[in-house]
């Protein structure tokens, strides 16, 4: 497949649904971040229809190859984790209308991904996001930058053993350079490459 890839990324909500799509190839480039607000809108129903369409025209405005999603974390509230699954569950569909490969990402992975930590915060995850893509604004509602996470965490499996490492200096911790595959690790560590 040479055709570059682009990433439609989901962050599911009922409330405020966060979506991004990413550009692939040699550095992932960002196209467009933002969120869906939902809260106008008191029938859940009405919420889905809406979370629907939207998918439906982000794929034909962007023309997306994949889709990732964020998958549902077990919390203690039932009827919340029900919500949640109601939103993945439509705009995953929307994306199988068009017979895109949709993966399906925890939590943990994506911020394991991109900050090298499971357990980073939405701000780690953040910074790291706006350094490795050169973002220069940050939006609003987390919920934009969790689901370019999405994106960015599938763009790192698609691209094979490349992930984003924390470097520790003298004064805590400071955001490592990040490699985009074998070419790059070994022009950037020449003494860890064995000749013949």
């Amino acid at each position: 497949m040479s055709k570059t890839p682009i990433i439609l990324g989901i962050d599911p909500g009922t409330q405020i649904l966060g979506y991004a799509l990413l550009k692939g190839g040699a550095k992932p480039v960002l196209i467009e971040m933002d969120v869906l607000k939902l809260t106008k809108e008191k029938d859940i129903y009405a919420r889905l229809q809406i979370i629907h369409a939207k998918i439906i025209s982000l794929i034909k405005i962007h023309k997306p190859t994949h889709f990732a999603i964020e998958a549902p974390f077990f919390g203690k509230n039932v009827q919340s984790m029900l919500k949640l699954g109601r939103a993945q569950g439509v705009a995953i569909a929307a994306a199988m209308h068009f017979e895109l490969p949709v993966k399906e990402y925890a939590p943990k992975k994506v911020k394991q991904s991109i900050t090298g930590n499971g357990n980073a915060d939405k701000d780690m995850v953040w910074k790291m996001l706006e350094r490795v893509l050169n973002i220069e604004k940050q939006p609003k509602y987390f919920d934009a930058t969790d689901a370019l996470g999405v994106a960015l965490c599938h763009w790192y499996q698609m691209s094979g053993p490349v992930l984003p490492t924390m470097a520790k200096t003298g004064k805590g911790s400071k955001l490592a350079k990040k490699s985009n595959g074998w070419e790059a690790f070994m022009a950037n560590n020449p003494s860890r490459v064995k000749t013949k």
